[in-house]
């Protein structure tokens, strides 16, 4: 088997016959979910939890382990012994990279230039940290089982010296107006997945590209529609699909899987925001009533932007006067708004959890 020779984009004669039917439904269902988005006043902070699940769930993909539950409990006792370290640091710096990439586009388009970039950061100090962190390999590689040869990979990607000539072709097509942009959005995945441009870190830089690209194209008010949990649940049918463009330069079957991914994994995304956006809603009442105080909303914001938090986070990350913060902390417990996961005791804080939050979440 030899490197694999990315075809040149746009895809020339490119039949939608076969999907133009989930070409509609699936513009739909994100149109949907956007709407959603557009009604709320800071989807940064109502959306934090979806991302940090999101990059569970991509990382997960490439063997990490670590829970949705154990990131933020981390988070919140982050010097607090835990196994799965590693896997944790691996989800923050995700996050990280998706953070840093979307306020990057404001002044960069994407590019080669910051998939790099955002390289850089997602193997900051992590597993594949030493494998050229933030630079385009300069040598080959083959995928397969962990530690095959060459002889018995599944794949073999293009070799180093086409790297550069077939980024820049991509970073063309990223400029091209496809006849759809969810299509295009397919493709692009697929192609940044063949060119396979890193030693490491392939795969989350390219899921991370398909809000990233939405949200250049305005197609999304704010980079938050996340496909990971889809492809997490169907790796079997993800990777085969990829595979058989380079196999049988079949693309209408990879963009069958990628838009009908949109459709199943839109609904799921949408019931989660809705129910997201009633909580925020409804506990903005209640925390206004219980509290009494000017800084209820304050307070609401960091808890949804961090479920799961110690007593000092609080107090220094919500704004909020160290005494009108503890007893807001108070009364939130006994209302059983919040949850006491660890008790404090001496000079350890307690830690807090907003459990309704999660289980819309996780």
């Amino acid at each position: 088997m030899r490197p694999y020779t990315p075809q040149k984009l746009p895809l020339k004669d490119l039949d939608y016959n076969p999907f133009v039917h989930l070409v509609s439904l699936s513009n739909r269902q994100i149109s949907r979910f956007d709407g959603i988005v557009m009604n709320m006043l800071n989807p940064q902070i109502l959306l934090s939890p979806l991302t940090t699940n999101e990059a569970v769930l991509s990382s997960r993909i490439e063997g990490t382990q670590a829970t949705f539950e154990e990131v933020l409990k981390f988070e919140a006792e982050p010097k607090k012994p835990t196994k799965k370290y590693d896997d944790i640091q691996e989800i923050i710096n995700y996050r990280k990279t998706l953070r840093y990439a979307m306020d990057r586009t404001k002044d960069l388009p994407l590019c080669g230039r910051l998939m790099r970039e955002m390289h850089n950061i997602l193997l900051d100090s992590v597993r594949g940290h030493n494998r050229q962190r933030g630079e385009f390999r300069t040598s080959q590689v083959h995928i397969g089982p962990p530690g095959c040869p060459i002889e018995k990979a599944t794949y073999i990607p293009p070799s180093c010296e086409k790297i550069g000539e077939a980024i820049s072709n991509l970073e063309k097509y990223l400029r091209f107006d496809e006849k759809d942009i969810l299509v295009q959005t397919a493709i692009l995945h697929a192609q940044f997945e063949i060119i396979h441009p890193f030693l490491d870190g392939n795969g989350r830089i390219g899921r991370l590209l398909i809000p990233l690209f939405l949200y250049e194209k305005k197609v999304l008010s704010y980079p938050s529609f996340y496909m990971s949990e889809y492809f997490n649940n169907n790796r079997e049918q993800y990777y085969d699909s990829l595979n058989k463009i380079s196999k049988k330069n079949d693309w209408i079957q990879w963009i069958i899987f990628f838009l009908t991914a949109v459709n199943d994994q839109a609904q799921v995304n949408i019931n989660r925001a809705t129910k997201i956006l009633n909580l925020y809603m409804s506990s903005k009442d209640k925390m206004v009533k219980l509290t009494h105080s000017q800084f209820s909303i304050q307070a609401l914001d960091f808890i949804f932007n961090r479920p799961v938090f110690s007593s000092p986070q609080f107090y220094e990350g919500s704004g909020i006067p160290r005494p009108t913060a503890a007893r807001i902390l108070d009364i939130l417990k006994e209302a059983k708004v919040l949850t006491v996961i660890d008790p404090g005791k001496g000079r350890h804080p307690t830690t807090y959890a907003f459990v309704e939050l999660i289980d819309v979440v996780d």
